[in-house]
């Protein structure tokens, strides 16, 4: 596993570095503390982060802004912001971070994070995997995978919550088109987003997950594996890992929110 720490404070860069040391001691760590640094090491191949613990106040460039150049050129990396500040805490998940740590950080916390991360998701993994807690993604082959349209990425998530359930056409429409009365729009709208979910699916040979009949659209749920559905199976490592979060990104999913909370309560 390789491991970049970014920090641009010397003291701060040391313990970051240290305590990733202690908690993955076979980890490959690259230290850096500007930006142009990191930049330089991701046009290498051989250099490319799977996890990266980033300071969010850098010289000269935000670290939000850093960690995105960072996941357009390694999709795969995992972004967990290192800072002394909270205020920082929305915006770092809007762009899909997946870990907010508060300096100065120890090896608990480093190690918390790393085991959050699902085996899944991890580079090499040839299995369609959905990460559920926090913002819905979906990885194949530990990469996440790229829809052509917002849309379709979100019919999958709706179909995924669904657990295999069967969904009726006017069903998604209300769900995805809530402000829309137009069911005929509504309806055409689907044709398109189904037909290019089987076009996504079908590139990384999947198209056999969806289910399409009788005017009917479910999955096939056994076909993929997701922290969701391990949670509901009493994964052990899934239970820790939810944080109260769930498909953040949509409001449908506040129902399902709901009724994790409250079983976790129970």
């Amino acid at each position: 596993m390789r491991i970049y720490a970014i920090d641009d404070e010397p003291k701060m860069l040391r313990m970051l570095h240290d305590a990733i040391a202690e908690a993955e001691p076979s980890a490959e760590i690259l230290d850096f503390s500007r930006a142009p640094e990191v930049m330089e090491a991701l046009s290498d191949p051989g250099k490319k982060p799977d996890v990266v613990f980033s300071d969010i106040d850098l010289p000269g460039i935000s670290g939000l802004t850093l960690v995105v150049k960072i996941k357009a050129a390694a999709p795969q990396a995992r972004l967990v912001f290192v800072t002394g500040f909270d205020q920082y805490a929305l915006e770092a998940y809007r762009i899909h971070a997946h870990g907010y740590l508060l300096k100065p950080v120890d090896t608990a916390a480093i190690r918390e994070e790393l085991d959050q991360m699902p085996e899944e998701s991890m580079p090499g993994s040839s299995r369609l995997y959905a990460r559920c807690f926090g913002p819905f993604e979906v990885f194949s082959q530990g990469r996440p995978l790229l829809f052509q349209r917002r849309k379709t990425k979100e019919l999958l998530a709706f179909l995924i919550d669904r657990r295999g359930a069967t969904c009726s056409a006017e069903e998604i429409g209300a769900v995805l088109w809530e402000d829309e009365a137009d069911l005929r729009k509504t309806k055409h709208q689907l044709r398109n987003l189904v037909s290019d979910l089987r076009q996504t699916l079908e590139k990384i040979g999947m198209e056999d997950l969806l289910i399409r009949k009788s005017g009917i659209l479910a999955i096939h749920a056994e076909q993929l594996e997701c922290d969701f559905y391990q949670m509901l199976r009493g994964d052990p490592k899934a239970i820790n890992a939810y944080r109260g979060e769930y498909m953040t990104q949509y409001s449908w999913a506040e129902l399902t929110a709901g009724n994790l909370w409250f079983q976790e309560q129970a």
